[in-house]
């Protein structure tokens, strides 16, 4: 756990996948052909509380839906990459607009959360790279970190809970939820 601390305290940008890891990766398709996907409420209170911090986030898909712009705007990410098969190249193209914009974030700064095959070499770019416990064994067997949970189930939260801590932010964010008596130990009763 130390070893993942000490790399969640060196994450400048959480850069996420959709399918798998926001989502469920299960395409639902209704009557009239609408596609739906499912979200996870407490990825985006993770996501939202990295930007609090000054943490950024992206998410580079290879997919291209509005439903995904919706969630990503809900939920506070600072750069969205739809319709992109080769991940590490949609990464270091990002990543390059971003220097070109001033920001010294660097593919050690990012970590990275993907489940399937295209996700590999970004994932082996970046400093902290994570996965979730039904990813492809592939993925699994070269990640830093394999969360509890499975993808649109809270495992972005898990990421972002961990990054915090790494941080030092993670107990003053919690403290934001809680009533001062359940931080300063004074008793309820």
């Amino acid at each position: 756990m130390k070893d993942l601390l000490e790399k969640a305290s060196k994450v400048k940008m959480l850069v996420l996948d959709v399918d798998g890891i926001l989502s469920d990766g299960k395409i639902i398709y209704d009557a009239n052909g609408v596609e739906t996907k499912a979200f996870s409420v407490q990825d985006g209170i993770g996501t939202k509380a990295l930007g609090k911090y000054g943490i950024k986030t992206a998410i580079i898909t290879g997919r291209t839906s509005p439903m995904v712009e919706k969630r990503a705007n809900e939920i506070g990410i600072d750069h969205l990459v739809q319709g992109r098969d080769d991940k590490l190249v949609a990464l270091q193209e990002l990543l390059k607009d971003l220097q070109a914009d001033g920001s010294n974030i660097s593919a050690q700064d990012c970590a990275y959360m993907g489940d399937d095959l295209p996700d590999i070499k970004a994932l082996q770019s970046v400093g902290f790279a994570a996965t979730v416990p039904n990813a492809h064994s592939e993925v699994i067997n070269r990640v830093d970190m394999v969360t509890t949970n499975a993808g649109g189930c809270g495992a972005v939260r898990e990421v972002c809970d961990l990054i915090l801590k790494g941080h030092g932010h993670y107990d003053d964010f919690i403290a934001g939820y809680v009533l001062k008596s359940d931080i300063d130990g004074t008793d309820r009763s």
